[in-house]
């Protein structure tokens, strides 16, 4: 599989890699879009941006689970409640999902999963590695911005445990006026 991270000054100089298919890059702006409609459902606060995402079973096209950011009781980011919710639909713990996640499963992120919590949470990054195995590639809209907790570093924890991250282009500008309303303009 391909990377698609752009070189420019938005994705950290990440490098360019081929372009997809055109129907393979268009599934995967469709379900962007979706995340993305999701992200607008959390509520703007100057202290977390507003993310929305999906688990889909990309060999049959089947929408798993979806969260946004603040959705579930509590300080959730949008990866956790669609973890939270697939949880309890199957009466499992959230770090037992693995075994119930189809082969092929990925994960579709309006921005890159948190590798750092300051609420004392545990990060997404770390929840995507419980699982194990179960999901080998996640869809970005963009890359974390560095304003709460510097540069996300989660991107190469994923990648050293053999999940591909991957960037849709399309929606950089929407995203990040979506994830960053609430917050202070500088």
């Amino acid at each position: 599989m391909s990377k698609l991270f752009a070189t420019d000054q938005n994705l950290g100089g990440m490098t360019s890699q081929p372009e997809p298919s055109a129907s393979s890059s268009n599934l995967h702006l469709h379900y962007l879009r979706q995340a993305f409609d999701l992200a607008r459902k959390s509520p703007p606060k100057p202290t977390n941006y507003r993310v929305g995402a999906l688990l889909v079973d990309s060999k049959s096209d089947t929408i798993l689970a979806t969260g946004y950011t603040l959705e579930c009781e509590g300080n959730t980011h949008a990866e956790q409640s669609c973890l939270i919710k697939l949880a309890e639909k199957h009466g499992v713990p959230e770090d037992q999902l693995g075994q119930f996640l189809p082969e092929g499963t990925v994960l579709y992120t309006t921005v890159e999963p948190c590798f750092k919590r300051l609420s004392g949470n545990i990060p997404c990054v770390e929840r995507i590695l419980r699982l194990g195995t179960s999901i080998k590639t996640v869809y970005v809209g963009v890359k974390e911005p560095g304003k709460f907790v510097g540069a996300n570093t989660g991107r190469k924890q994923l990648e050293d445990a053999g999940i591909e991250v991957v960037l849709v282009e399309g929606l950089e500008r929407e995203i990040l006026e979506v994830a960053t309303a609430g917050h202070k303009k500088a």
